[in-house]
């Protein structure tokens, strides 16, 4: 048959997530390579587009309300159209026990969150036979949220394809936290740029700027490279962000609102060392956190909590108060909370018990969440860990990132707080 008359077979892509925003992301990716993609939106609608559609793969998260991912599966299997259809499985956390219940079911590969970008669209292009052009530079894209400041730490390198996924999380933690001003601070970690670089991070500079809607004077970039420094610098569109050099004078400068001219307080402060600027960050977790909920302008507490079920957490406080806290914020979500009254307690069943979210308090008798810090991080346990302390020194916060924390609320908090800093941890991607 002449080549003029060949026609190319579109794949079918199906989609089952509750997270309006990294649906639409991937969605994005796929037809970028003329991929058609459809949206489950939660479990019975992935069930229903599943068996309309016929996809030739399903791209599923495993923490799916209502019915759950296993009702998907077993759905699937139940018709002949379907059976065969390879499945791919994002989960926070997936044991040996499910794991061997859920080969029958055709899933051909399990990723666990955060999920390497390239190691996903290599496996896409394994299963559908279409090839994706991946940015191969190596990159590291973190992005948090603390007292109202949006922190993103981009470490090794600028990967493009992780600069695509950073817009679609600024604007899911602005509108997770209703941040009406933003303030930003981007933190270049182990980074030293050249003129080639240029491009990309122009690129980054203006994702930040055009998602986030920050104002100029309320976005600092943190860095020790040079070329940042002059590039920045040295551009009349760029000239009202500040670069800096130290952490604490970035968010001090924020927080208050600073006069960002008067650039020589900057020598008052400690010179930030460890993970924020060094070249020692090996054991930083690849990946950038995407977390979404709802599809409306403001996301309500309820919805978060049907995203929670099934999940099991530790709080370490010797607070008897704080517990019972924690306790009851995640009441009738169906998680399961372990209590611990010091850092000794609950390093004893380390061997044991594993959790999907950590929360711990600093100051305890008989092991302190230093200690607990410390021992996860020998023993490279990735727990996300939400620090909870009445310490507000600036130091404390950076020294607990530093040891691998995810994040830091200071006491007293309050349900929602703690809410919507778990969402922000636990619905993780990317």
């Amino acid at each position: 048959m002449p080549s003029s008359f060949i026609m190319k077979i579109m794949k079918h892509v199906l989609i089952i997530d509750e997270t309006p925003l990294f649906r639409e992301y991937l969605k994005l990716k796929l037809q970028e390579n003329d991929i058609e993609t459809a949206i489950g939106i939660n479990s019975v609608d992935g069930i229903s587009k599943m068996k309309n559609l016929i996809p030739d793969l399903i791209i599923m998260d495993a923490n799916l309300s209502r019915q759950g991912y296993m009702e998907v599966l077993k759905q699937k299997k139940t018709s002949p159209n379907t059976a065969n259809i390879p499945v791919i499985l994002m989960a926070q956390r997936i044991d040996q026990k499910r794991l061997i219940e859920i080969i029958p079911y055709n899933v051909k590969k399990v990723f666990s969150k955060p999920v390497k970008i390239d190691a996903l669209f290599i496996t896409l292009s394994e299963l559908l036979g279409v090839p994706f052009i991946v940015d191969e530079t190596p990159g590291i894209v973190e992005v948090h949220v603390n007292d109202n400041i949006i922190l993103i730490e981009i470490a090794q390198g600028l990967n493009r394809d992780k600069m695509d996924l950073l817009r679609f999380k600024i604007l899911e933690l602005i509108k997770l936290y209703e941040i009406r001003v933003p303030k930003i601070i981007i933190m270049l970690s182990d980074i030293n740029l050249g003129f080639a670089d240029g491009p990309n991070l122009e690129k980054l500079l203006d994702t930040v700027i055009k998602y986030s809607r920050a104002k100029l004077r309320h976005i600092r970039v943190l860095t020790m490279d040079n070329f940042t420094r002059q590039f920045i610098q040295g551009r009349s569109n760029y000239s009202d962000i500040e670069v800096v050099s130290n952490l604490q004078f970035a968010m001090d400068g924020l927080l208050t609102d600073y006069d960002h001219a008067a650039s020589s307080e900057e020598q008052k402060a400690e010179i930030i060392g460890a993970k924020i600027l060094s070249a020692d960050n090996a054991g930083v977790d690849e990946g950038l956190h995407l977390k979404f909920d709802a599809d409306s302008d403001r996301i309500a507490i309820d919805t978060m909590k049907e995203s929670l079920g099934n999940l099991r957490i530790a709080s370490i406080d010797d607070d008897f108060v704080i517990q019972e806290l924690i306790k009851n914020t995640f009441s009738g979500t169906g998680a399961v909370v372990q209590t611990y009254s010091s850092g000794e307690s609950f390093l004893t069943v380390l061997d044991k018990e594993e959790f999907d979210l950590v929360f711990l308090d600093l100051l305890m008798p008989n092991g302190s969440g230093f200690d607990v810090l410390k021992v996860l991080q020998t023993r490279d346990i990735k727990y996300p860990v939400i620090v909870l302390s009445s310490i507000t020194q600036r130091e404390t916060i950076i020294k607990t990132y530093q040891m691998g924390s995810k994040s830091f609320l200071v006491k007293p908090i309050s349900p929602e707080d703690i809410l919507k800093k778990s969402i922000e941890i636990l619905k993780t991607n990317y």
